[in-house]
């Protein structure tokens, strides 16, 4: 038993809703949030990356890419140093050593819907966004991100040169 420290009223809030996939298509995002995580087996890491649309219908809502940049399989890691690659051109950011510096910036995105069926383990799946690309803005030149200051060049210099999922 867990006391929830109050007493919830469901009548004062509106029950939640399914979130319905969004139409394939190409987005305008930005990067909100990102971290390192372990693979499940241990032996590797992903960029876990959550990314916030910005603009039109589907304004608000929220996907998620993983980049496999730790893993024993090395087209794994190719694939995702090119998805890498993608965003920071995309973001104008050639240079990073930590995912933070790639929030804020809009890009575009490609998305698709996996449709539901059983995924390759045989377990039953419902429908689900796949971000199958990303790319600079059109018309827009990429630049520093709308809600942080960029770093002055000196702060840049002093940071180590490391990737964090290479420590």
């Amino acid at each position: 038993m867990a006391s929830l420290g109050m007493d919830f009223n469901a009548n004062s809030v509106a029950p939640a809703t399914a979130m319905e996939v969004v139409p394939a298509g190409k987005y305008t995002a930005e990067i909100v949030n990102s971290e390192m995580r372990d693979t499940k087996d241990g032996n590797g890491q992903y960029l876990w990356m959550e990314l916030a649309i910005t603009e039109g219908p589907q304004s608000n809502r929220r996907l998620f890419d993983r980049l496999n940049l730790v893993n024993g399989n090395q087209q794994a890691v190719e694939i995702a140093e090119k998805a890498l690659s993608a965003i920071c051109h995309a973001t104008g950011k050639m240079l990073v050593s930590d995912s933070e510096q790639l929030h804020g910036i809009p890009m575009t995105i490609t998305v698709r819907v996996k449709p539901a069926g059983p995924d390759r383990n045989g377990v039953l799946r419902e429908a689900q966004n796949e971000i199958r690309g990303y790319e600079a803005v059109s018309g827009r030149i990429a630049s520093a991100p709308r809600h942080q200051p960029a770093a002055a060049p000196q702060a840049q210099a002093s940071k180590t040169s490391a990737a964090p999922w290479r420590k």
